[in-house]
């Protein structure tokens, strides 16, 4: 790898903004696809296809073998409420190598002993979320039934464009968390991006089964083609 491309790699990395080398294996000759050129570039299939897996691969295109090495953000997975869901969720998201961070003013929940090894902030959420620096490469999930904490919380999710957004709740919940939200200058289409009732439908019934149904719907809105995302929906 050349200097130059090295240092816009580093640069695109640092930003949390995914990058893809591109090497032809026959004659070593490289350039860079920076995830917003992604869409114009005449390997837009393959690249997005590989930036959805996370992985680098080598792919055929016009009879030429290429080596597409992938830099994408880690993921991240930002619980507000220290739940018992949050219990089972927590490790869950860390062993797919998600970063988790649970954020809850209420100290007798977000404690050490009841989150070992996962970051904790104890604040409420107007304190606790802007040094997060939430991106697209953040899974949010607002968990705590309680509206003077999930709302703001959401509304901050809303401005940071995470990739998903899960609330629970009933149906009839969520429709009056919609309204709440709408009074506070949340729009339809901000609204519409809530996972809720949160997770995929799979009977999940204990705090365990609806952490995996929770992170299921994350995976799925991380990793399947758009068509595929709305037939999982």
């Amino acid at each position: 790898m050349k200097l130059e491309v090295l240092k816009q790699v580093n640069a695109e990395r640092a930003a949390r903004r995914p990058v893809i080398l591109i090497t032809d294996t026959e004659n070593g000759e490289q350039r860079l696809v920076k995830a917003a050129d992604i869409s114009a570039d005449p390997l837009r299939a393959e690249l997005s296809k590989q930036l959805r897996m996370g992985k680098s691969g080598t792919v055929e295109a016009g009879g030429t073998k290429l080596f597409l090495n992938v830099y994408a953000p880690t993921a991240r997975l930002v619980i507000v409420g220290a739940v018992h869901i949050s219990q089972a969720l927590a490790p869950l998201a860390r062993s797919l190598d998600y970063d988790v961070t649970v954020v809850d003013p209420r100290t007798a929940f977000a404690s050490p002993e009841r989150f070992p090894d996962v970051p904790l902030i104890a604040e409420w959420p107007d304190v606790a979320l802007p040094p997060l620096n939430i991106d697209h490469y953040t899974a949010f999930v607002a968990l705590t039934h309680d509206p003077k904490i999930d709302d703001p919380a959401l509304l901050h999710a809303f401005e940071r464009d995470c990739f998903y957004i899960g609330a629970l709740g009933s149906r009839k919940t969520h429709a009056k968390r919609a309204e709440r939200l709408k009074a506070q200058g949340a729009r339809d289409s901000d609204i519409a991006r809530i996972h809720a009732p949160i997770g995929l439908s799979i009977g999940a019934v204990s705090p365990s089964e609806i952490a995996v149904s929770i992170m299921a719907e994350i995976t799925a809105q991380l990793r399947l083609p758009p068509k595929e995302k709305e037939a999982a929906a």
